[in-house]
């Protein structure tokens, strides 16, 4: 499943192509037209116009080679590595071992949940897991239920580090077991005769109080800010509050939060789960390592993941955070000299494996391996939530052409929002909509965009487009003009 070794050869052809000098080119002037009316200078951005197979000098090349804050467009480097490195069909196994006998429906002993990097241990599928350990003829557990974290090194998180949100779900922070993206949904649904609405809480977190209902607004109050109107308190990890009230106009509504206590929000969630299904535990539900034992043996069942490649659809169409952390340490834990790399980088670093420090270390080698160049991007966790992460619109672009010519090429590109259609992209309308697969990627000051566009000549087109300025967000409007731009070749 690897791109084939001759790979280095397409890479040096493709840096041969890249020989003109990368001096400021003109810019389209619709382009150029939106970025003044932004007020955003031409030294705040760097775009990048080629064909995707190469072959010819780039149609636009401004700023190409300055290294840039990519935001989102930075998960493209970390699922083209982890689809060349692991392959399309690679998938997350999470072992459940049974240390004990089980007689008449007990289990005499405790039940151990390996996690090992899954990142989409979503609610229906921990449900499928607990189901399986029920079908053992297990529906109390005398012992503990023993949670195995293990498999990554993930330092001590502050959700609110990053930009002070920290029960925004994007800034929740990887785990080996990763349930649910360690947030709370909740449903709210108007009852007009009983003037109150209902929530509705998923995941069931044990040992947590959740209002069963909030008053409905007095009259006919617009829908508005309605999480607002609700004066919601998720302060107290044992208690949600609503102190407003919710307007009936909005109708039903969904609003996720990340969980206020995430270290304690697995065994929440598996307790609550495993219970709300019939089922008791006498001890606790706790983290610890599964023993050595239990480890030689066979699990007594495992429950695999979706595989990479539908994984990589959720990551780049709707910008996962916590799920491109998730594959991105997933290199550093089990891809290395097996995978196809010269030698084992991260045991010759002497990094721990399923770190951030040992995948940033295999990226570095895979790319100077793959691509075979010295401007490989600047890493902190793979998912371009980071004001750290660098990587210039040449370098990008190399890695896109590069990986056209990847026999995975599919199922990146099936990965990627298609303008006017879906994702990140599905209200963004151009002249261009339904012709282009590009990632997104948006931080305060930083907007960006990189992907295929598919011409009106028939040509596909690599497009990458950074722009690192405080007006970023009102310079949107140039990156439509660019896109229109880049699909009128004729």
């Amino acid at each position: 499943m690897l791109i084939p070794r001759p790979l280095s050869r397409l890479a040096c052809a493709a840096i041969a192509l890249w020989a003109w000098q990368a001096t400021a080119q003109a810019l389209p002037p619709e382009v150029d037209a939106a970025l003044a009316r932004a007020k955003v200078p031409r030294d705040a951005v760097s775009f990048l116009v080629t064909e995707a197979q190469g072959g010819a000098a780039p149609r636009l090349a401004h700023r190409a080679t300055s290294p840039m804050n990519p935001a989102s467009t930075m998960k493209l480097v970390t699922t083209i590595a982890a689809l060349d490195l692991l392959g399309p069909a690679y998938t997350w196994a999470t072992p459940v071992y049974v240390d004990g006998t089980v007689q008449n429906g007990v289990l005499n002993g405790n039940l151990h949940i390996k996690g090992q990097g899954d990142p989409k241990l979503v609610l229906e599928r921990l449900w499928l897991l607990l189901h399986r350990v029920q079908g053992l003829g297990i529906k109390t557990i005398a012992g503990d239920i023993v949670l195995d974290r293990s498999a990554l090194e993930v330092p001590e998180p502050d959700p609110a580090k990053f930009d002070g949100e920290p029960l925004r779900p994007y800034n929740v922070a990887p785990d080996a077991l990763l349930i649910n993206y360690k947030s709370v949904v909740m449903t709210f649904s108007p009852d007009r005769g009983a003037n109150v609405a209902y929530v509705q809480y998923d995941p069931p977190l044990a040992g947590v109080s959740l209002p069963a209902t909030v008053p409905l607004a007095p009259g006919a109050a617009d829908c508005g800010d309605y999480r607002s109107a609700l004066k919601a308190d998720f302060a107290d990890p044992a208690r949600i509050r609503f102190a407003g009230s919710y307007p009936a106009s909005c109708g039903e509504k969904v609003w996720p939060v990340a969980y206020a206590d995430p270290k304690s929000y697995a065994a929440r969630t598996v307790q609550g789960l495993w219970e709300s299904m019939g089922g008791k535990v006498l001890g606790s539900v706790r983290n610890g390592a599964v023993p050595a034992t239990l480890l030689a043996a066979k699990p007594a069942l495992v429950v695999n993941s979706a595989s990479l490649a539908e994984v990589i659809r959720d990551i780049n169409k709707y910008s996962n955070n916590v799920m491109a952390q998730q594959v991105f340490l997933t290199l550093g834990r089990v891809a290395g000299n097996a995978q196809g790399l010269p030698t084992d980088v991260v045991a010759d670093a002497n990094l721990p494996p399923g770190s951030f420090a040992a995948s940033r270390t295999l990226l570095q080698r895979w790319w100077k391996d793959r691509i075979g160049t010295d401007d490989a991007p600047v890493l902190e966790n793979g998912s371009g939530l980071s004001r750290q992460e660098r990587i210039s619109a040449q370098a990008m672009g190399r890695l896109l052409q590069a990986t056209f010519a990847a026999p995975f090429m599919p199922e990146l590109m099936s990965s990627l929002p298609i303008t006017g259609v879906d994702g990140t992209l599905k209200r963004i309308k151009t002249r261009t909509s339904g012709t282009a697969h590009l990632k997104t990627g948006t931080l305060n000051g930083v907007v960006t965009l990189a992907g295929y566009v598919h011409a009106a000549s028939g040509k596909r087109y690599v497009l990458v487009a950074f722009i690192n300025h405080a007006n970023a967000n009102e310079a949107r409007p140039a990156l439509d003009a660019l896109v229109d731009w880049a699909g009128r070749d004729q």
